[in-house]
């Protein structure tokens, strides 16, 4: 039964890796990416990943925030036109100030999601990398000698419902 398991879940890896390298093939394939990553932004990015993510994250953490900003912004002209020249100054600088200050944390929250992010994603993969490894696994006797691990025949007789 463990091993039909194993098996089943070794076969899904593969097909997800698969998948994900067809689709990062399309996205590297797609002409402007291609334009993007032979541009001295798209070349800087691309020796430098943790940057690279870390902005990507910034950028969709921060869009909700610039959002509403524009919202107030588009929402305090429409007052200005009925006479409210005043107050729509006010706003507006109140309104950059406190866009300002989110963007700032948001910055700083994004470099601190891309290294948990990036850090978790090289745990994980390695940790998959060990236990769907092909190579037999060494054990360390006693008496100092290496002898290969116990085949996992061996434990059948161990885990039988």
């Amino acid at each position: 039964m463990a091993k039909e398991e194993l098996r089943s879940i070794s076969r899904n890896l593969q097909e997800l890796q698969k998948k994900l390298s067809l689709l990062i093939d399309s996205f590297q394939n797609n002409s402007k990416v291609v334009a993007f990553m032979k541009s001295p932004v798209g070349q800087y990015l691309d020796r430098h990943p943790f940057l690279a993510f870390t902005l990507l994250v910034f950028i969709v953490m921060s869009a909700v925030p610039v959002g509403f900003f524009l919202l107030i912004v588009i929402l305090t002209s429409l007052a200005a036109l009925l006479g409210v020249i005043i107050l729509e100054g006010l706003v507006i600088a109140v309104g950059g100030l406190s866009l300002l200050c989110i963007l700032c944390g948001l910055g700083f929250v994004s470099l601190v999601m891309s290294g948990m992010m990036i850090a978790s994603y090289v745990v994980v993969s390695s940790l998959i990398n060990y236990w769907f490894s092909p190579r037999p696994l060494i054990q360390q006797n006693t008496n100092g000698d290496f002898l290969p691990a116990m085949k996992s025949a061996d434990f059948e007789g161990l885990y039988q419902e």
